[in-house]
């Protein structure tokens, strides 16, 4: 078996190709290209097997080479990191130390979901983006208005037809103003037609259909949650405990211990902040739909902190969708259980 380590750029991509007795076979450089990969590929030796760090690059050169391996193993970049840490480092030395990890299986591999599941959550990730922006010129709007001291209603500033209204009937309305707030209508009018033809092409994808489905009889779940649980986990049998989940989920702390002493620090930023930022927002709600939930949250509250409470209320939430995920059925509540009697 020969271990080839690659160090991926934008321009360029550094080898190494090493046997299992750790020599040295070839090294080189080649371009961040289809073409200069696949003429690459034909001059290694085999059986092969190859592992590179994850970046923004990754997914492409992943499936492009998955064909052409026994394996192609992703490496975790905080991880690797720690293991590789060097006085002197360059191109040249990282894809070596790359290749002598994925050697003596010391390679921290990380999670590479389907090809599938990335090109749709390309698309979410996508739409987040257009929210962020399209609230950013929500808030542009109000800060135009309270510059030049207009009055208006906050709650129905963004209504079509509140916002029409304001513009030929209020005085106070500045020329000065008048166009930047007709363009920063027209884009957020643009940016939620696009956010709704975004969700509902997810929504319509047969891959994803049944699974959101069952995913929203969970108490909490509406549209997005579901869907970014769907795209943002991906395959749910790579947790092997709820432990896994609620920690790849960011809603634990960190944890740092020595000899007899056991510190418990803030929220860990080692987390996938998409689900994370969801199932905050999701928990919040859920309670309103859930007695299960509430009651869970009432019992934090006693304690006085309610962001933990928040925080306890997601956690069961992660659990209640993972064994929705498991079972392939949908969420019955606990009340609707009807108990046997005994034998």
């Amino acid at each position: 078996m020969y271990y080839i380590g690659l160090d991926v750029h934008k321009k360029t991509i550094s080898y190494c190709v090493k046997d299992a007795a750790g020599r040295v076979y070839q090294e080189g450089k080649m371009g961040s290209t289809r073409r200069e990969l696949d003429g690459w590929i034909r001059t290694m030796p085999q059986p092969r097997m190859i592992a590179m760090e994850a970046t923004i690059f990754t997914g492409w050169i992943y499936d492009h080479l998955l064909p052409h391996a026994e394996k192609v193993k992703v490496a975790h970049p905080l991880m690797l990191r720690a293991i590789a840490a060097a006085k002197k480092k360059n191109d040249k030395i990282d894809a070596g130390k790359i290749a002598d990890c994925l050697r003596c299986d010391f390679l921290p591999e990380c999670h590479m979901a389907s090809t599938e599941i990335r090109n749709r959550r390309r698309t979410l990730r996508y739409r987040n983006l257009l929210i962020k922006q399209m609230v950013q010129m929500k808030n542009r709007v109000s800060g135009l208005l309270m510059e030049t001291g207009v009055s208006y209603n906050k709650q129905r500033l963004h209504k079509v037809g509140y916002f029409a209204e304001l513009m030929s009937t209020n005085e106070e309305v500045n020329e000065s103003i008048r166009p930047l707030l007709k363009l920063s209508r027209e884009m957020i009018c643009r940016s939620q037609k696009l956010d709704y033809a975004l969700v509902s092409s997810l929504e319509r994808d047969p891959l994803l259909k049944e699974r959101l489905r069952r995913l929203r009889t969970v108490p909490g779940v509406g549209p997005i949650t579901a869907l970014t649980w769907a795209l943002e986990i991906g395959d749910v049998t790579r947790f092997t405990s709820i432990k896994q989940a609620i920690s790849y989920c960011g809603l634990c702390g960190d944890e740092k211990s020595s000899a007899d002493k056991v510190m418990r620090m803030p929220i860990s930023k080692q987390r996938n902040k998409h689900i994370q930022r969801v199932l905050i927002e999701a928990a919040k709600l859920a309670v309103r739909e859930c007695h299960e939930l509430a009651v869970i949250r009432a019992r934090e509250l006693e304690r006085g902190n309610p962001n933990r409470a928040t925080l306890a209320v997601a956690r069961k939430m992660v659990c209640y969708m993972l064994a929705v995920e498991r079972r392939h059925q949908d969420f019955v509540p606990a009340e609707k259980f009807s108990r046997t009697p005994a034998a």
